[in-house]
């Protein structure tokens, strides 16, 4: 019964009696009054014509011209459509002023006094009918226009995570095979420092298949995975780069990071840095937390003919940078500053990121879990 009762929405019933209850009373100026006119008075058939007509006609315009005129852009055919819905709708209200008088026994004029038809229908029902109708269109409208912005943010919401879903599986392909590129370089020139490679590219390999397939993870956990990063990318190095590390004490930054946001900068760093015989080649990684979030700046020697195809690399690896500042763009909009530059023999990065709390992620998603709802947008 009661899946009956919300399925037909007989419900709203309720709403329309009380509204024009809530009319009576103000054209009355006594709820008590009204309320005794509408259940102990022959005007309780008028009444009850108002209700059930007016919903009819607001029902009618909302489930069947909205969607196949309104939703299909005929707005013409639409207006027509709602415009002889009201004419209609205050004529057959007309009607129950005069069966009003009918089965109460009384005359009309007793009742409604000497007006006629043309006159109650342009001073009571028509109004009363167009008011009904703007009220409900409007609400219907609101909650359509509300359905809609939800929709088009869920949808925005899952292109993004489409998106980085497949900037994340470029990323891997991209890392693995620069990684084993240049141990398999290494066991034929050093099988110590091959094999000292390959454990720290173990535990790379463990952190980036378990521990980080969350969307966020804690800052100190990535710059754990960094730091062994970097001892690998020293070991594929050549004698000639000085390289300084200085990384700051991350044990008080409560913060969350996407993880692999940072990599692709670091990697493109030891890829890039000049290697040249009686050359001045260094390499400069300093990354710290900030009171806001985390700020990196890397800065390496590079040679002048690389210095025009530096971001995108060698054409067949232009994957990394590209890559996380497309991820830079869809994961911290408005919150993040990047800065490259190149001049003089030297490439930097200055990178600034506003990072959020565990409790403040957790927030975050507990406001989107409503969006990620199904929608329908004519209800």
């Amino acid at each position: 019964m009661s899946h009956w009762f919300f399925k037909y929405k007989i419900y709203h019933l309720f709403f329309w009696l009380v509204y024009h209850f809530g009319w009576w009373s103000l054209s009355t100026g006594s709820p008590m009054l009204a309320l005794d006119n509408i259940l102990f008075s022959p005007y309780s058939t008028k009444f009850l014509f108002y209700v059930f007509f007016q919903a009819f006609g607001v029902y009618l315009t909302l489930y069947y011209f909205m969607p196949k005129y309104l939703g299909k852009a005929q707005y013409t055919k639409f207006l027509i459509a709602v415009s002889l819905t009201i004419v209609g709708t205050a004529a057959l209200i007309i009607t129950g002023y005069y069966l009003t008088a009918y089965w109460s026994g009384v005359s009309f004029e007793s009742l409604f006094g000497d007006v006629g038809f043309t006159k109650l229908l342009l001073t009571n029902s028509l109004p009363s009918t167009v008011a009904s109708m703007t009220l409900a269109l409007s609400i219907k409208l609101a909650k359509n226009w509300i359905s809609a912005q939800k929709q088009q943010q869920l949808l925005e919401k899952e292109k993004a995570e489409t998106e980085l879903k497949f900037l994340k599986s470029q990323f891997n392909p991209h890392f693995l095979f620069n990684t084993i590129n240049s141990i398999f370089v290494l066991i034929h020139k050093n099988p110590g420092m091959a094999s000292d490679s390959l454990a720290t590219f173990s535990d790379l390999l463990r952190y980036q298949l378990y521990e980080c397939n969350e969307p966020k993870i804690p800052l100190h956990r990535e710059m754990e995975y960094l730091s062994n990063f970097i001892e690998l990318g020293r070991l594929r190095l050549d004698r000639e780069v000085a390289v300084t590390v200085h990384i700051g004490d991350m044990g008080n930054a409560d913060f969350e990071i996407a993880p692999f946001i940072l990599m692709p900068f670091l990697e493109n760093a030891f890829k890039h840095v000049s290697q040249l015989k009686g050359h001045k080649n260094w390499l400069r990684i300093d990354m710290k937390p900030t009171a806001i979030g985390f700020e990196m700046n890397i800065a390496n020697s590079s040679l002048p003919m690389t210095n025009e195809r530096v971001l995108d690399g060698p054409e067949n690896s232009g994957i990394g940078l590209p890559n996380v500042q497309r991820r830079l763009d869809l994961l911290y909009p408005g919150l993040h500053d990047l800065k490259v530059s190149q001049e003089d023999g030297q490439y930097r990065v200055s990178l600034r990121l506003q990072l959020s709390s565990p409790a403040e992620t957790a927030f975050e998603h507990q406001a989107l879990a409503p969006v990620i709802q199904p929608l329908k947008t004519w209800n």
